[in-house]
């Protein structure tokens, strides 16, 4: 199956280089493109305290995506994992998922704080963040990830 997906925007600002950790304070907007969206399409939005940002991880070459298992971040002391059970950018479809903090709505402009998406990443979707599609119960995972996510905020 192939579907065909058009950027409803572009971050702008924000980190210009790819680099894996320290995105929390990374600061960005979002400037979707009216030829894509309304004049009205992120009215409401400022209501909420996070957004959910789908992009794509753009600069990664073809010849690069992962289909199977690897070590994240090619450490071999971490366990070799399928790239499908890790957030690498290397991923098959190259889509990425952030949450991030609303920090301001004007127009068809959205600014946010911890994205880690870089300056012109295309951006396909924004949905707000409701408590009720967080995870419930408790969320496990293993210590590998707590130890890549340390630095990564």
């Amino acid at each position: 199956m192939q579907f065909e997906m058009v950027a409803i925007g572009k971050v702008v600002g924000g980190r210009d280089e790819i680099r894996d950790d320290d995105w929390g304070a990374s600061r960005a907007a979002i400037a979707l493109d009216p030829a894509q969206v309304d004049n009205d399409a992120l009215a409401g939005l400022a209501a909420f305290s996070h957004a959910e940002i789908v992009f794509v991880f753009d600069r990664v070459p073809h010849d690069r995506i992962e289909r199977g298992a690897r070590h994240p971040r090619n450490r071999a002391d971490w366990p070799l994992v399928g790239i499908l059970a890790q957030r690498g950018k290397n991923r098959p479809n190259r889509i990425g998922v952030t949450v991030c903090r609303i920090v301001a709505v004007d127009g068809l402009t959205l600014e946010v704080e911890g994205l880690d998406a870089i300056d012109g990443t295309p951006v396909l979707d924004i949905k707000p963040v409701m408590r009720e599609f967080l995870p419930r119960g408790e969320v496990r995972q293993p210590a590998w990830s707590s130890e890549l996510m340390a630095g990564y905020w």
